[in-house]
Order: C-alpha cells, then structure tokens, then sequence
C-alpha cells in the first residue's frame, strides 16, 4: 500500500514518549549524532520527555502504594518469533479471549505514566495515532496491542530498537537483543524494569492473564524464564524467505518515520541478518528450558489457513482454559480479514541469495 502524506504527519516520533532521563542516554550512547534535518525533532523530544518525567513523579506520588499491592504476574503469555512472522496477527486473535489483557499502543509508548493520562489523551487526541500500520496496512490505533520492547526503551532500557533512531552508527544496544556480554546486574535492572511495566498493565486488569508479544524476546526465554517461572510460549514460525525482506521493509518503514539521521539502506540487510542470526542462535539454544506444557509451535502458513483450528490446538497444548467462550469473537475477527491484504513478497532468485548470503 502507498504510503499516506497525511498519515505521515500526524505519526508522532515514539521518542517522544522517553522520560528525560532515557533521551539523554539515547543521545550520549550514540554520540548525539542527530543529522541538522532532525534537530527540531531531538529538541522537541528533549522539552517533551521532561514533562513525561514529571507526570512520571505525579504517578508515583498518587498511585505508587497502590500498584505495589499488585502482584507481578507468574505466568505471563509470550508470543514469541522473528519480526514479520505473524506475531502481531497470532496477538490480535488472542486477545479476544476475555479472559486476556494486554499492553495497548499507549501504554507501551507512555509507559512512564499512563496510569494518570491513557484516557485523557486517547480520547482528546485520537487523530495522533494511524489508524493502520505503514509497513504492512493491519489496523493501528491508541487501543491496539502493541509490543512491551517500546516500553523499555521508553523507560530507559537499552534495546536493539534504539537503532531506529540512529540506524547509520554501530548498534549500541543489539547486546540486550540476546544479552550476550551483559552483565547479571544489568540484566536484572532490565527484567525489574519489564516486570514493573507488567505490574501497571495489570493493575487495570486483575484477575486476567497477561498476553504479550515482542520480536526480541524470542532470544531471551531463559531471563524471562528466571523472572516468570510459570510463563507459558506460543513460537510462531513463517518462510525465511519471506520474513527477511519483509523485515528489511520494516525496518526501512521505521527509519522513515522514527529516525533522527537520514537513514543510509546499505546498512538495513546486514543489521536484520544479524539479529536474526542471534536470535535464532539463541532460540535454539534455550527452548529446551521451557518446562513441558509450556511451549506451543505454529506455522504461520497453517495459522493464516485455519486459525481457529490452530488456537484451539493452542489452548489445548498450553492447558489454557476458555477456548469455547472466547471462539465466537475469534471467528468475527477472522471474518474481518476480507478487509485486509497483506503487502505481496515475491521470492526471487535475488531473494534468495541476499537470505542465503545473511542467515546460510
């Protein structure tokens, strides 16, 4: 789909949901190299995220004692899978069941004080958010569920993600993709940091399972695992040969919108070659810690060609309750998808080389 001028404009930068704090770290990591286009932008961000800052503080004094008597969740719902493999199409269907909750669009690039003002905003300002997506048209919006790895990186936790900003310079943070090389300290500031945003999300929702789906935390299970004992997976696989130059487009997607340099494409194939090298490395290594029960598979082409069918196997596998009340809204949802037509991804001999010259 051709992207939409009028769109464009009214997409916020995600920065500008960072604290003051988070920004200035973003910037002295990567040597505050914000090319002069964009330097209105970092200095809109900068005045910005010190009001975020400041509602940060407001949030803490009225409501700090009565989030802390929430519990942190034991047993969270990943989805876990490379970026582009249906995560976000796997998300949408399960958060039909209502017995599930989920971070939406709002909480996760407010994460520093959505609590006072997710409904004050949403409703005065719903023309700031798309209502699709521009890298793939699936409907976007304040309420939609939408990735927690936005929150870190608004509450300050270094994260691949932060080369969307700066995509010309050496990843800074593709080490929290995987953790490798991070230190036992650092890893545990991060996961307190996630299971602080998870204790807000579900301090609206009580009682619910919390479902969750990011790209990165496919290489992560054994700290999540640490962190939510009782954590159940569902792995969501598709084509390499369509995930990686859809990727690609992604991440190119973003740049557009997010960036504060002017982005340089020779450096997008190398960068998703190399996440996806980790990230399968590491998935590899650590699903054998799942405990049995915990860990269903899918194929995205089995999902997209019975769905329902495919979450029934879900719940069952994952001893997960609720299937039948929740499959009537799952069907209408599914039925919604004569709106949509996902971008075409033709696979080349040119694909294939560029696939096979990255991931082997």
């Amino acid at each position: 789909m051709p992207d939409d001028p009028k769109r464009d404009e009214w997409t916020p930068h995600f920065w500008e949901g960072c604290d003051f704090f988070a920004w200035l770290r973003m910037l002295a990591v990567h040597r505050f190299a914000v090319h002069p286009r964009y330097w209105w932008v970092a200095a809109i961000v900068l005045v910005v995220s010190f009001g975020h800052s400041v509602l940060w503080l407001l949030q803490e004094a009225f409501l700090r004692h009565r989030v802390r008597r929430t519990p942190v969740p034991r047993d969270p719902l990943f989805i876990l899978g490379h970026w582009r493999s249906g995560t976000t199409l796997l998300h949408e269907i399960l958060i039909r069941d209502p017995r599930h909750a989920y971070p939406t669009t709002y909480e996760c690039l407010e994460p520093n004080h959505f609590l006072l003002t997710e409904k004050l905003v949403t409703r005065l300002f719903p023309f700031l958010m798309p209502s699709r997506r521009p890298m793939d048209d699936m409907p976007a919006g304040w309420g939609r569920p939408q990735e927690d790895e936005f929150a870190l990186c608004m509450m300050g936790q270094p994260s691949p993600y932060t080369h969307i900003a700066f995509p010309n310079r050496t990843p800074a943070d593709i080490d929290y993709l995987d953790f490798r090389g991070v230190s036992e300290a650092q890893v545990r500031r991060w996961s307190t940091c996630l299971a602080g945003f998870f204790r807000r999300v579900m301090f609206l929702h009580p009682g619910r399972r919390l479902v969750l789906k990011s790209p990165p935390h496919t290489a992560r299970v054994a700290v999540l695992l640490k962190r939510f004992p009782e954590a159940r997976f569902i792995s969501i696989s598709r084509d390499r040969y369509a995930v990686f130059p859809s990727t690609v487009r992604l991440w190119k997607a973003l740049y557009r919108h997010h960036t504060m340099q002017v982005p340089d494409d020779a450096v997008t194939e190398p960068f998703v070659g190399e996440c996806g090298r980790r990230l399968f490395a590491a998935w590899e290594r650590d699903k054998k810690l799942i405990p049995a029960g915990r860990l269903a598979e899918v194929r995205y082409e089995e999902l997209v060609k019975a769905p329902l069918a495919e979450v029934r196997r879900v719940y069952t596998e994952l001893g997960l309750d609720g299937f039948e009340d929740a499959e009537p809204a799952m069907r209408e949802y599914v039925a919604s998808w004569g709106k949509y037509r996902p971008n075409p991804s033709a696979i080349t001999p040119e694909t294939i080389a560029m696939v096979d010259r990255h991931w082997g």
